[in-house]
């Protein structure tokens, strides 16, 4: 989910797929528009397995598995992210 605003300033209309990444990695999920969360946050909710996504590659890609300060748990609900709209495969024709 991403703000509208968020959305409009990067040319991402609900529906586009779109990449989120950071130092540990990237995936690739479908935008839906949300005019219901603070504008700068994103969020992807539900956990599906890596071979729904598309690429095979999930969402637990942007989290490590470090313990966080100050006394360890798990660092899997705030993480900072990059977004950009996805940008299409190209496929060849012959």
């Amino acid at each position: 989910m991403i703000h509208p605003a968020d959305a409009a300033s990067l040319a991402i209309a609900d529906g586009d797929a779109v990449t989120l990444g950071n130092t540990r990695g990237e995936t690739t999920l479908t935008a839906r528009i949300f005019d219901g969360l603070r504008s700068g946050v994103l969020i992807a909710e539900s956990i599906q397995p890596n071979k729904s996504h598309i690429g095979g590659r999930g969402i637990n890609m942007l989290t490590g598995a470090e313990a966080v300060a100050p006394l360890g748990g798990a660092a899997f609900h705030d993480n900072k992210v990059w977004i950009r709209k996805a940008v299409p495969s190209v496929i060849p024709t012959t």
